[in-house]
């Protein structure tokens, strides 16, 4: 695996100019989902976790 085939885009919506962007992103070595939200200049990134407070994992 190439280093810049480890993450995968999941869903996009939003451009991040007029519309605040929201990316979700999958860690293919591990399985685990993130948020990335961006808007102008700012952005942030978080994984996304579960009732138990477990981080998502995608379901092969």
């Amino acid at each position: 695996m190439a280093k810049n085939d480890r993450f995968q885009v999941i869903q996009t919506e939003g451009n991040g100019l007029t519309a605040p962007q929201r990316v979700i992103l999958l860690d293919t070595a591990t399985g685990v989902q993130y948020l990335f939200a961006s808007s102008g200049n700012a952005g942030g990134l978080c994984p996304l976790i579960d009732r138990d407070g477990k981080p998502m994992t995608w379901d092969t």
